[in-house]
C-alpha cells in the first residue's frame, strides 16, 4: 500500500504544479457599467491587454463614476481594486484625500487633453463635453442655451443622472453652477419641472431616452456619432449651448494595494497607447486622450464644437460638492 500511496501523492503534486503553471496573474479593475458592457470598450480592451501581458483582467463594475469613489471609500484599505478607471477631474482632489491611491510613475507624454492635465496620481484616457441630446423627430426647436433649457416648455421632458452617483449627473450640477453661480438653486427650481426622472447612471438615462420616454437626455456632444456610425441615422443630435459646455476628462489611477502589482503600471502605460485608445471613440463614444494608430471616423467632424469650455477647479469642487448637492436636493424636492 505504501508505494500506491506515494504514487498518489506524486500524482497530486504534479497536478498542483501543472495548475500553478497554468494560472495567470490577475489585475482587478473597478470601472463603470457602460465600460464593461458588451457594447462598451471593456471586452476589446481586455482582449488586447491580455494578449500583451499574458494575464487576466477582472472587471468589477459600479453604476457610474461617482459610485466608484463611493464604493472605494466604503471598502477602504481592504478594497480589492488595483486600478480604478472612470473617475474624472471633478473628483481628483477628493480621491487623493481618501489616501487610497498611489503615484502612477508612468510616462504620460502621449496624453493630450483640452487645457492640458498633468498629475502624478491620475492618467486621462478620454474626454468629452456634456450636452443635452435630443430627438429631432420629437423636438423641432431644441434649447439653444442653458437658459432655454431651464425656462423652456415644461411638457418637453429631459432625463438626467444623479450627481451623487454619476459623473454626468455631477457634470450637469457643475455646468449649472459654472453658469449661474449663487443663483444655481433658482435655476434648478425652474428646471425641475422639465425633469422626467433622475437615474443612478448614464446607461439608464440614455436607455429611457432612446426608448422614447423623453425627447431629451443629459449626455455628450459625441453621443450622436454613435447613431451616425452604427445606426446610419442622424435623428439624435446634441444641442449647442450659447454659454458653452462643461468638459469631462476621464481618468484612471492605481490604488495603494494595486501599487504592489506590476501589472497596474503596465496597464496604465498600455492605456495611453493604440491598444486601448483605438477602442475608445467607437465604443465609449468619447475623444481619445492618448496615442492612436488611426484617424477618427469623419462623423466626429460633424459634432457640436463648444463655443466655450467650462471646467471648475477640483479643489473648489471638493470643498463645495456636498453643499451643492444639498442645494440640488432641496431645489428638486420643493
Amino acid at each position: 500500500m505504501k508505494p500506491l500511496k506515494l504514487l498518489a501523492l506524486s500524482a497530486t503534486a504534479i497536478l498542483c504544479l501543472a495548475t500553478s503553471a497554468a494560472a495567470k496573474d490577475t489585475l482587478t479593475i473597478y470601472t463603470y457599467e457602460s465600460f464593461t458592457a458588451d457594447w462598451g470598450p471593456g471586452p476589446k480592451v481586455k482582449e488586447n491587454f491580455e494578449k500583451e501581458c499574458d494575464c487576466t483582467i477582472e472587471w468589477v463594475s459600479a453604476a457610474d463614476g461617482v459610485a466608484l469613489l463611493n464604493r472605494l471609500r466604503l471598502e477602504g484599505a481592504s478594497t480589492k481594486a488595483e486600478i480604478v478607471l472612470g473617475l474624472d477631474t471633478n473628483l481628483t482632489t477628493e480621491a487623493k484625500q481618501s489616501g487610497l491611491f498611489a503615484p502612477h510613475g508612468i510616462d504620460t507624454s502621449d496624453i493630450t487633453v483640452p487645457g492640458g492635465f498633468k498629475d502624478d496620481t491620475f492618467v486621462p484616457y478620454d474626454y468629452g463635453y456634456f450636452a443635452v441630446v435630443y430627438d429631432s423627430e420629437k423636438l423641432a426647436d431644441p434649447p439653444k442655451s442653458m437658459k432655454d433649457l431651464i425656462e423652456g416648455d415644461a411638457s418637453q421632458k429631459i432625463v438626467i443622472e444623479d450627481p451623487r452617483t454619476s459623473t454626468p449627473g455631477l457634470g450637469l450640477l457643475l455646468w449649472i453652477k459654472a453658469i449661474y453661480g449663487d443663483d444655481a438653486a433658482d435655476a434648478w427650481g425652474k428646471l425641475k419641472d422639465r425633469v422626467l426622472t433622475v437615474t443612478p447612471g448614464w446607461s439608464e438615462a440614455y436607455g429611457l431616452f432612446t426608448r422614447g420616454e423623453a425627447p431629451m437626455v443629459l449626455s455628450y456632444t459625441t453621443s450622436p456619432a454613435y447613431h451616425i456610425i452604427t445606426d446610419k441615422a442622424d435623428r439624435y443630435k446634441a444641442a449647442a449651448f450659447a454659454e458653452g459646455h462643461y468638459l469631462q476628462i476621464e481618468l484612471a489611477g492605481i490604488t495603494v494595494n494595486g501599487a504592489k502589482n506590476p501589472l497596474s503600471a503596465k496597464f496604465l502605460t498600455f492605456m495611453t497607447g493604440p491598444g486601448f485608445q483605438d477602442v475608445i471613440p467607437e465604443t465609449n463614444w468619447m475623444f481619445p486622450a492618448g496615442k492612436t494608430s488611426k484617424p477618427l471616423n469623419p462623423a466626429f467632424d460633424t459634432l457640436v464644437k463648444p463655443v466655450k469650455t467650462l471646467l471648475l477647479p477640483s479643489d473648489e469642487i471638493a470643498k463645495n460638492r456636498k453643499a451643492w448637492i444639498d442645494e440640488w436636493l432641496a431645489a428638486m424636492s420643493k
